[in-house]
Parts: C-alpha cells; structure tokens; sequence
C-alpha cells in the first residue's frame, strides 16, 4: 500500500461521525447494513449519513450494493486489512509481535515498541 494511500484511509476514518459508521460496518460483517438502519442506530440525519458513507465508499473502506429498495453498505475488510498491514508492517523490526494472536515470539528482537513486550514474555 502506498502511503498516500493510507493517509486517505486514515483522514476518512479521522472523523468521528466517519469512524463510529466503520466501527459498525466492521461489528456488521460481510452482510452489512442498510442506510437507515446505520442512521438509526447513530442518530444521524439522511443526508449527513449519505455525505460520510459516500466519503468511506470513495476511499475504499466500505462498498454499498442495491437490495431492493435498500443500499447496503459493508465494509472493506481486504482494504482494512491491507491498512493494517501498512501500519504494522515494520513491528517489532519486521519480525511477528510476540502480542499478535497466535503469533511466535519476536526471534532476537529488542523490545517491541508496538506491544511494549519483549521476546518470550508471551509464550
């Protein structure tokens, strides 16, 4: 992922209103939700709803498809995941965090700054 890639998935999700509509897009699924239940359930009005989504589709954090009458939003997660990737990339000197689930422990890494860890106090 290219950086300035990231810097837009990150300003999109900077917002508050923008961030908490991921949130539960990400507690939603692959099945998503419909508009109106997203602004329901955060009590925000149609057309401030349909400013955010449009911004989270735009930058590839969420898509939306037509079922019926209702658009269906859901989000990202190959894109979210690439996101993370970006951020965690260099963790721990490029060696698995020994705090990743499941993860082995950093081999001769010092202190992971990420985890605040050190090698094998996990295992």
């Amino acid at each position: 992922m290219e950086t300035l890639t990231a810097a837009d998935l990150l300003a999109a999700l900077g917002h508050e209103s923008r961030l908490s509509i991921y949130r539960l897009l990400v507690q939603a699924g692959p099945r998503g939700l419909h508009a109106g239940a997203i602004g329901e359930s955060l009590g925000l009005p149609a057309p401030t709803l349909s400013f955010h989504l449009a911004h989270l589709s735009r930058v590839g954090l969420a898509s939306r498809r037509q079922e019926g009458r209702f658009v269906i939003y859901a989000a990202d997660f190959p894109m979210m995941n690439q996101l993370i990737g970006f951020l965690t990339a260099n963790c721990c000197g490029g060696n698995p965090c020994v705090a990743a689930a499941g993860a082995p422990a950093c081999e001769d890494a010092p202190a992971c700054p990420a985890c605040d860890a050190l090698p094998g106090d996990l295992a």
